[in-house]
């Protein structure tokens, strides 16, 4: 059977705060060019050669919306794919709108959603597309997968996931259950976790189907799916406004980068 094509939802609506004064709010981090002549947000598409795709929908600050489709012009890869934020509200209601317009434009009933950051780097970019692919059949069978990193070091600054009951489909596909996150812990906890073998560095990548994202958020958040719901989502360029972050339950996919 031939690979699904999966749609990249990449979230490139940050600052680069930390980064500063090379990263500035007019151009964070994300549009610039730290490692070759791509951009990070360039670097996060072609880090999708091998994996069958669609061009991205790209979320991010309506202030960098020329730059936006500028660089994805560059890449042949500017369609009705750009979600702008007036404000950055968090990760859910991003995504939200973006499983609805995804919905709306795929001749997929229920496409699958690939949930990445602009600003990541990977040493390995072969064992993320493995992982990826390795993540499908979890999520064909109705998961929300995310993807922990396997620490390296004891790290304050980082979000951590504690993995539970081990999942099994067949040969080496491995997931576990998520039996919680927990948000930047202090440096002793943080040892703490490295030292048990049981916590993940949260990456922020995520896999799923649209519309199991989309029952998940009403069940838990019904509010940020009716706000997402009043927006046009067959405008070109499309405006996401406020709401806050959820809760839901995923599994995990551990990564070795």
């Amino acid at each position: 059977m031939a690979a699904e094509t999966l749609i990249p939802v990449i979230m490139a609506g940050g600052t680069g705060s930390r980064l500063w004064p090379l990263s500035r709010e007019l151009y964070p981090k994300q549009f610039l060019c730290l490692q070759n002549n791509l951009s990070m947000l360039q670097s996060t598409i072609s880090r999708l050669d091998g994996i069958k795709h669609a061009s991205p929908i790209v979320i991010c600050n309506e202030k960098h919306r020329f730059i936006v489709a500028d660089q994805l012009l560059q890449m042949n890869q500017l369609t009705n794919n750009i979600i702008l934020e007036p404000v950055g509200r968090n990760t859910a209601p991003a995504v939200a709108l973006a499983a609805l317009v995804a919905k709306n434009n795929s001749s997929k009933e229920d496409p699958l959603l690939l949930i990445l950051a602009a600003d990541h780097v990977f040493t390995n970019e072969n064992e993320f597309r493995i992982t990826v692919s390795k993540a499908i059949p979890f999520a064909d069978r109705g998961k929300l997968v995310t993807f922990g990193i396997v620490p390296s070091k004891a790290e304050s600054g980082y979000g951590y996931i504690l993995r539970g009951n081990k999942l099994q489909l067949e040969d080496d596909i491995i997931a576990f259950d998520v039996e919680q996150f927990v948000e930047k812990p202090s440096i002793e906890t943080a040892q703490a976790y490295v030292a048990s073998g049981d916590y993940y560095w949260n990456s922020g990548m995520f896999l799923f189907r649209a519309g199991r994202y989309l029952e998940e958020l009403k069940k838990y958040r019904p509010d940020i799916l009716i706000g997402m719901r009043k927006i046009n989502i067959r405008s070109l360029i499309l405006i996401l406004i406020l709401f806050g972050l959820m809760r839901m339950i995923f599994i995990l996919v551990q990564m070795y980068l």
